[in-house]
């Protein structure tokens, strides 16, 4: 925008930006999954629905329930249930291609995660939590136009993925493209309310260009 000067974020500080958007990408947040067990029995897909993926029929349950309650414990259980729906494929053998990719990440083994991520959305395309994974390990590696291509990918199969939405907020504050990023959080705060980093990222961005207006 005319009338600004956009000031290089350093490493540090953008990750300190977009702590919750981090955590979001986790694999840590299967964890939670366990919190959510009663909550997704509670609302099992009825016989004939759809398969456990962005396509499943508890999702639209679960992301209401994210909006109507105000208990942050009962949200972080709603949220795990979306995560752990958004992790199964359906199919075994991609599941342990995901499992596999989130380990080797998770151990800084970045050239098996990626290949574990290939064979992922090779062999199942429509699956958007492959495609968000992958987006995630660009962004670990500091290929941020790749990232995005991937998170595009990823939010056309499911808009409503939070997750994607804050990586991308991420993303752009790295390329300093801090309007998109505002646009990111926003857009991850729609859909899901309870992201309390996202607005923290909103605010202190926000901090930032003004104090840079010329």
């Amino acid at each position: 925008m005319a009338g600004h000067k956009y000031v290089s974020t350093p490493p540090k500080r953008a990750e300190a930006l977009g702590r919750d958007a981090a955590a979001a990408y986790s694999p840590a947040m299967r964890a939670l999954a366990l919190i959510a067990f009663a909550l997704l029995l509670a609302i099992a897909a009825p016989a004939g629905g759809a398969d456990a993926r962005q396509n499943d029929a508890r999702l639209d349950t679960l992301f209401a329930r994210l909006h109507q309650t105000t208990n942050l414990q009962e949200a972080q259980a709603i949220q795990a249930a979306i995560w752990s729906i958004w992790f199964e494929s359906g199919d075994d053998e991609t599941d342990r291609l995901l499992a596999r990719g989130n380990a080797a990440m998770g151990a800084g083994d970045f050239d098996v995660a990626l290949l574990q991520f290939n064979a992922v959305v090779d062999k199942d395309p429509g699956l958007a939590e492959g495609w968000n994974r992958r987006a995630t390990l660009y962004f670990m590696v500091g290929d941020y136009e790749a990232s995005i291509r991937d998170i595009e990918k990823t939010l056309e199969l499911e808009p409503r993925h939070f997750g994607a939405l804050s990586g991308l907020g991420l993303v752009n504050i790295r390329l300093e493209r801090f309007r998109a990023a505002i646009d990111a959080f926003r857009r991850a705060l729609e859909v899901n309310p309870h992201m309390l980093g996202a607005r923290q990222n909103i605010q202190t961005i926000e901090k930032q260009l003004q104090g840079e207006e010329i």
